[in-house]
């Protein structure tokens, strides 16, 4: 639930006005085009904006997967919980934009999820299976029924494999979706081939910071200019475009052109004439309903009711913002439109049903916008618990003379009752059972026109004469959650071999104190409660590896329920299952060092440092700016010159801490994240652009140490070819390009059929002491348990 200076901010930013501007443009076009890619924010924002909040196109953004793999420039969200953060941006944007979101892949346990980067589409169709993610795109092709299918990105060499995969997929499914033998248990379900009209390409190159196109565009057959500006913002679209890329935060989005983008070139691949100049995106497309008759179906009156909607549709958008009359045309528009659906031919409610369909829905919610018949709806929690209770209330006019019809969509297993119904206040209470089926974290579509999530209410009201029906979100979606959310701290466990097992002791944190916790352990462990807390007791000789072990609550696996919360999406959630992971491994750790920490929060290695039992000291502002000579090594998390403003003014006394003795060691960065190559490191040290061309995404590739007697290499832990073992994902990005002579290239690795890259870690001594750059993904491989990744980072803390 919102609180009241949050509902205060949002009656601020939600203009009535504008709202109704959105639901009359909808109205001006019966045409849709669906913009595929592979993550949010890859849709091309701006360009969406001029076809939708312009020319009144239906926009679907269709995207692969959640951008579960990527990271966050926000806060420590990875994976799930990034899945869940990327898709709440998504649909504000999407907002923003007044598109619907199509979702092909549903989170980091589904095959079609974001598993890191790939160089190629062969390499992404590995993971995800092209029969898999082509069946979903004809799927929603039959479903959606675009007239228009636009990939942001071209199928070329340089371009990131997951775009480069999502593109081919788009154009093989072409054929497929118009195909009346293929995927027939579509047609069980009720679909029906769609024959795409046209199918573009961006005759722009993909290239940039992160990627490298090499070969260029085709040639443009259509040039769209976004001239003008919205109406009721006052906004150029493609400034409106960079409202919505705002929403990805996390991605560190969000700049300020002092020209945004206007104008956008497309090379027609697929046509219903083939691939040729095009004067307008509407050539051979219908633009009004009228012109759905298309020298067809002519006779009778099918064509004048279509004239005459289109006519009371205009009118009703040029009457803007006369209310009145508004409703009125609407309202002409509707019966016009209504008579046509039930007086043409089959052929022709084959083709154009779901447009008549459609448009109805769009009238409606034009309606509801015209008499402003709703207020808002919210829960009074956040979630509903399995067993729980919460309370959920409508609020509606005050005046009005008769209240209209309402009614819930609930999750399965939730039940309403409704308490009180005054002065326009609709008040229920809602009760989950105890085994009602927990919301599912992705959902797979998302609508401009609303009825998302796991509960929303549906009004239907006589309006102008006519009834009227539309679906409307809560402020908050409430979604059933697990009746106890537990927490395991510290969530996992490192254990050197030699050293005492004595020291495993945890904590457990339950929003139920009265559960019965248990815990399911492998042979040879044990839990067994040790005062306020838990110990584990492992086998007198543990055995190299990871050990799970996995706590019950009355006999059940646990769940966390992670909450997040940011000013631009409000309340996220993640509900994962819990694990306690134990690590053994051969770890040592450098003597007499004392480490200070500079994050980000983009990462989670203070944590790892406390599980490795490294004396550390987190860094803030104050400690930056105090006597470093106590640190024999200060440690650089990840995007940090970039998110803190401190480090990047302490960058001289960093240098100076290295040339009287200390060791300063940098994870990797991008170029974008404040590293200047000539000021940020002690010695020149340039970041590789753009970043596909300078980094190893398989996870396997061999790895060649250059110099085997460095001391970074050889203690305290000797770094062999197991340590390169189980790595997750890829080995790094953003690796080095050029260096100053006094940097030494420790390791020499490579993708398959590429050159050698030199650039994954390098140190130099610098006066008395010595800097550290690694472009490997250490945080990453922490995360995911692998020892060579610890092993390596107690290393790379060592004395200069």
């Amino acid at each position: 639930m919102l609180t009241p200076r949050q509902k205060i901010e949002h009656q601020m930013m939600s203009s009535k006005l504008t709202s109704l501007y959105r639901a009359l443009t909808r109205l001006k076009s019966s045409v849709t085009l669906m913009n595929t890619g592979a993550h949010p924010d890859d849709e091309q924002s701006g360009l969406l904006a001029y076809l939708s909040l312009r020319l009144g196109m239906r926009v679907i953004v269709g995207c692969s997967t959640r951008g579960e793999g990527g990271q966050s420039v926000l806060g420590p969200e990875r994976l799930g919980a990034l899945g869940v953060l990327r898709t709440l941006e998504m649909q504000k944007a999407a907002q923003i934009l007044d598109a619907d979101i199509y979702w092909f892949g549903h989170g980091p346990d589904d095959p079609v999820h974001d598993f890191g980067f790939s160089k190629d589409g062969d390499g992404t169709f590995a993971h995800w299976g092209e029969d898999r993610i082509v069946e979903r795109m004809v799927r929603a092709y039959r479903e959606e029924r675009p007239d228009i299918v636009l990939p942001t990105f071209l199928d070329v060499p340089g371009q990131h494999g997951h775009h480069r995969a999502m593109t081919r997929a788009a154009e093989t499914a072409l054929a497929l979706a118009a195909d009346e033998t293929a995927y027939p248990e579509h047609f069980e379900e009720g679909l029906k081939p769609w024959r795409v009209a046209k199918f573009y390409l961006p005759a722009w190159s993909g290239g940039g910071g992160t990627y490298d196109d090499t070969v260029p565009p085709p040639p443009a057959t259509l040039t769209i200019e976004a001239t003008g500006v919205d109406l009721p913002t006052g906004a150029a679209f493609g400034r409106l475009g960079e409202w919505s890329r705002y929403y990805h935060a996390s991605q560190g989005m969000g700049v300020w052109p002092e020209r945004p983008p206007s104008r956008w070139q497309l090379h027609l691949l697929h046509g219903p004439l083939g691939s040729h100049p095009e004067a307008s995106i509407f050539d051979h497309l219908p633009m009004s309903l009228a012109a759905l008759c298309g020298g067809q179906h002519t006779e009778g009156k099918l064509p004048a009711m279509l004239q005459a909607a289109d006519e009371a549709i205009n009118s009703a958008v040029d009457a803007f913002p006369d209310r009145s009359q508004i409703l009125r045309f609407l309202v002409s528009a509707k019966e016009a439109i209504s008579a046509a659906i039930d007086c043409p031919p089959q052929a022709f409610l084959d083709l154009h049903q779901h447009r008549l369909q459609r448009k109805l829905v769009e009238i409606d919610a034009a309606l509801f916008e015209t008499d402003a018949l709703f207020e808002r709806a919210y829960a009074q929690g956040d979630a509903l618990t399995q067993g729980g209770l919460t309370d959920l209330t409508i609020v509606l006019p005050q005046d009005l003379p008769a209240l209209p019809d309402v009614s819930l969509t609930l999750p399965q297993g939730v039940t309403a009752r409704q308490t009180s119904s005054e002065d326009g206040l609709l008040r229920y209470t809602l009760s989950a059972q105890r085994d009602a089926p927990l919301s599912l974290q992705y959902q797979p579509k998302w609508s401009s026109l609303e009825g998302n999530g796991a509960t929303f209410i549906t009004i239907t009201a006589t309006i102008g004469g006519q009834p009227a029906t539309k679906a409307f979100d809560l402020e908050c979606d409430l979604s059933v959650i697990p009746a106890h959310s537990l927490e395991i701290a510290p969530p996992a466990f490192l254990l050197p071999i030699g050293q005492p097992t004595d020291k495993l002791l945890f904590k457990v944190q339950s929003t139920c104190d009265d559960a019965n916790l248990s815990f399911s352990a492998p042979d040879g462990w044990d839990v067994q409660q040790s005062g306020e807390g838990y110990k584990v007791f492992a086998p007198s000789q543990p055995k190299a590896g990871r050990t799970s072990i996995v706590p019950l609550i009355d006999s059940e696996p646990a769940s966390s329920v992670t909450e997040f919360s940011y000013p631009h999406i409000g309340k996220g959630r993640h509900i994962k299952p819990v694990v306690l992971d134990i690590l053994c491994l051969d770890l040592k750790l450098p003597k007499d060092i004392r480490v200070g920490y500079v994050g980000g929060g983009s990462d989670n290695v203070a944590l790892w440092l406390n599980r490795m039992g490294v004396p550390y000291e987190e860094l803030d502002t104050s400690a930056l700016s105090g006597d470093l000579s106590r640190f024999t090594t200060i440690l650089v998390g990840i995007f940090a010159f970039g998110l803190r403003q401190d480090l990047a003014a302490s960058i001289d006394k960093l240098h100076r801490f290295v040339e009287v003795g200390g060791h300063l060691v940098t994870l990797y960065h991008r170029p974008s994240d404040g590293w200047i190559p000539e000021k940020t490191p002690p010695r020149f040290l340039q970041i590789g652009s753009p970043s596909l061309r300078w980094r190893v995404t398989d996870p396997r590739a061999k790895v060649a140490v250059l110099n085997n007697h460095h001391p970074l290499l050889v203690g305290p832990n000797r770094i062999g070819p197991e340590d390169w073992d189980g790595w997750d994902k890829e080995r790094g990005l953003y690796f080095a390009s050029q260096w100053d002579d006094a940097y030494e290239p420790l390791l020499s690795l490579h993708d398959a059929n590429e050159n050698a890259l030199t650039g994954a870690l390098l140190s130099a001594p610098i006066g008395k002491g010595r800097h550290t750059h690694t472009s490997l993904v250490l945080h990453h491989q922490m995360d995911k348990l692998v020892p060579g990744a610890f092993r390596l980072l107690a290393n790379l803390l060592q004395r200069a």
